[in-house]
C-alpha cells in the first residue's frame, strides 16, 4: 500500500543527482570515474568570507534571525542590485532564503492556485517542473534547439500567454544550455509581458557573474516589466557557497511579503553564520572574485575544443554559467554495444557505464536530444573524460 501523498507521488527524482550518485556508487567499488554531473564551483570559500563566519560564531550570532533575514544582509543585497544592476529594491523587498532553491519555492507558493500555468522556456534546470508540480501548478514547455541558441524568441512567448498563465520562470544566464538572454532580446521578451500584467516573470540570475563576454542583464531592468518580476539571486554559484544556503529574491512589496509568509511557515529565518558572511561577500567588488571566473573561462575554451573532436556531437560554445549541452540526436534511436539508446538520459547512462564518464541527460532539462557537462573539474579531470567518451563512440561514428 502506497502512504504517500499524491503530490509526492507526482514528483521526480532530481536527474543531476541521480547521476552523481550513481558515479559516487561505481567510484565506491573501485571504478574510476571522473563525474562531471554536478553545478557545483570546486574553489573553496574566499578566505575573508570565511574569516566573516569566524566573526560571526564569535560574536555569538547564534539565534534566530528574521525570517526574511538580517537587515544589514538585505540592505547588502539592495547595495548590490543598485551597484550590479541598477535596480531599486528596498530591504523590505528583499527575503533571503535558504538558497536559491528555496527562493523559488517561495514565489511559486506565494502565486500559484491548483491548475495554475506556468511557462518554462526549455532547456530549464532540472528542479523548475517538479517545483511547479508540488506548488500545484501546470508547466507549460516553450522548446527551443541548438538551432535557436536554446533561446526563445518574443512571437513564441506571445502565443504561449493564455489567461491561465500565472508565471514564466526561466534563468539567464542559462542551467543548463550556458546561454543567455542580450539586453535587446530580453527587451523584445519584456515588450510582450508588459501587456500581460497577471503574468509574473520569475528570473533566476543565479549566474549573474559568470558571464565570459559582458555584464549580464536582468529582465527587471526595464521599467514596463519591473513591478512583475521576481529577481532571484545566491551565494553559491558566485563565491562558491554552495553548503551555506543563502540565497533571495527581490520582489514587489506584494509579493515579498508572501514569501515572508511562506518562509515563516516552513524554515523561518537562513543560517545566522552564512547570512553575517554574505554580508562580506556582497560588499566586496566582484573584481574580488574575477579569477574564479577566468579559470571557469579557461576550463570552458578547453573542454569546447576537445568535445568538438568526439563524432556525432554538435555543440555550441557556453557563453556564461559553466556547463556544455551538446546535442547527441545523432546516438538517439541506435543501439550501442547492444544497449537501446532512446533517449540522452539513456546515452548519458550509457556515458556512465562504458566511458566511465558522469553527466546528466537532458530529458529534465526539457531537451531530450542533449546531454549536460559541467566543467566545473580540473583541467586533467576534462582532458580525461573527453578522450574516454571519443575513443567510446569513434567505433560508432
Amino acid at each position: 500500500m502506497n502512504k504517500l501523498s499524491e503530490r509526492v507521488n507526482r514528483l521526480g527524482y532530481s536527474q543531476t543527482f541521480v547521476m552523481s550518485n550513481k558515479a559516487r556508487e561505481m567510484k565506491a567499488s573501485g571504478i574510476d570515474v571522473i563525474s562531471l554531473t554536478l553545478g557545483e564551483p570546486d574553489f573553496d570559500v574566499p578566505d575573508d568570507i570565511k574569516q566573516a563566519a569566524f566573526d560571526a560564531i564569535n560574536e555569538n550570532y547564534s539565534h534566530y534571525s528574521p525570517v526574511p533575514g538580517f537587515l544589514e544582509l538585505r540592505e547588502a543585497i539592495s547595495a548590490k542590485l543598485k551597484r550590479d544592476n541598477n535596480l531599486e529594491y528596498k530591504p523590505s523587498q528583499i527575503c533571503v532564503s535558504n538558497g536559491a532553491k528555496q527562493a523559488i519555492i517561495n514565489v511559486l507558493a506565494a502565486l500559484l492556485n491548483d491548475g495554475d500555468e506556468v511557462l518554462l522556456p526549455a532547456p530549464y534546470w532540472v528542479s523548475y517542473d517538479e517545483m511547479v508540480k508540488m506548488m500545484g501548478g501546470e508547466s507549460v514547455i516553450l522548446p527551443t534547439s541548438y538551432v535557436t541558441d536554446f533561446k526563445i524568441t518574443a512571437e513564441q512567448l506571445e502565443e504561449a500567454i493564455t489567461e491561465k498563465t500565472k508565471a514564466i520562470l526561466f534563468s539567464s544566464p542559462c542551467n543548463p544550455s550556458g546561454g543567455y538572454y542580450t539586453y535587446d532580446e530580453l527587451k523584445s521578451l519584456a515588450k510582450v509581458l508588459a501587456k500581460y500584467p497577471h503574468v509574473t516573470i520569475i528570473s533566476d540570475e543565479i549566474y549573474e557573474y559568470i558571464n565570459y563576454e559582458t555584464k549580464t542583464t536582468s529582465i527587471a531592468q526595464f521599467p514596463e516589466v519591473f513591478e512583475q518580476t521576481a529577481v532571484i539571486n545566491g551565494m553559491s554559484k558566485a563565491f562558491a557557497m554552495t553548503g551555506w544556503r543563502v540565497g533571495y529574491s527581490a520582489c514587489p512589496e506584494w509579493l515579498a511579503k508572501g514569501c515572508e509568509k511562506i518562509q515563516g511557515q516552513m524554515t523561518s529565518g537562513a543560517n545566522t553564520v552564512a547570512q553575517r558572511a554574505s554580508i562580506t561577500a556582497l560588499k566586496n567588488d566582484p573584481s574580488n572574485y574575477k579569477y574564479m571566473i577566468d579559470a571557469f573561462k579557461k576550463r570552458r575554451d578547453l573542454v569546447f575544443d576537445l568535445i568538438k573532436e568526439i563524432p556525432g556531437f554538435k555543440v555550441l560554445l557556453p557563453k556564461a554559467a559553466f556547463y556544455l549541452f551538446p546535442d547527441v540526436s545523432h546516438y538517439i534511436g541506435k543501439t550501442l554495444d547492444g544497449v537501446e539508446i532512446k533517449n540522452s538520459d539513456d546515452f548519458a547512462m550509457f556515458l556512465l557505464e562504458k566511458a566511465h564518464v558522469g553527466c546528466v541527460g537532458g530529458v529534465s532539462f526539457g531537451s531530450p536530444e542533449c546531454i549536460r557537462f559541467s566543467y566545473a573539474a580540473s583541467e586533467e579531470e576534462l582532458r580525461e573524460a573527453m578522450r574516454r567518451i571519443k575513443e567510446v563512440l569513434e567505433k560508432f561514428s
